[in-house]
């Protein structure tokens, strides 16, 4: 039988162009949660008082808090767990702390609110040597590339497949 060979870059830590394309699909699931949570809050509306809808008129402001809010949970939830997103599971990445095992529900919190309110630390990646952003030096954690499904059994607390 023969040996499995990783697959290229496993293990590496990602660039801007690789966690740039995850962080915009992970904007986008968050966007798609607002409109759902939208639709939803028009249906109670609607169902409410029907004869006299219309559709609910939120202000930036308290968009802006939901979004916020809602991509915190969505962060803080996919990198205590298996140490992934939507979008870096996409693209094949996972968010890493230094002892390379999954952040801490604490440490998850407070990367996700450190992503959420200064999104452009993730350029520091492009002048750090060691592929950085900023949230990643003030934590300690970093971006990998990472092909394995392994994590998603140790978080279930399962083993992982044996392929």
């Amino acid at each position: 039988m023969p040996v499995p060979v990783p697959p290229p870059h496993q293990g590496e830590v990602a660039g801007i162009v690789t966690r740039g394309l995850a962080a915009l699909v992970d904007v986008a699931v968050v966007g798609l949660g607002v409109a759902g949570i939208y639709l939803a809050w028009a249906g109670l509306v609607f169902a409410w008082s029907p004869l006299t809808f219309q559709w609910p008129r939120p202000g930036f402001g308290p968009l802006l808090l939901l979004g916020a809010g809602l991509a915190v949970a969505y962060q803080t939830s996919g990198w205590a767990t298996t140490g992934r997103t939507y979008g870096t599971a996409l693209l094949g990445l996972r968010v890493v702390a230094r002892s390379s095992r999954h952040l801490r529900w604490s440490g998850a919190l407070v990367r996700a609110v450190l992503c959420t309110l200064v999104p452009i630390g993730l350029a520091w990646v492009v002048v750090s040597p060691r592929r950085r952003s900023l949230q990643d030096v003030l934590l300690g954690t970093a971006v990998v590339y990472d092909w394995t499904r392994a994590r998603v059994h140790e978080a279930a607390g399962a083993a992982p497949p044996s392929s």
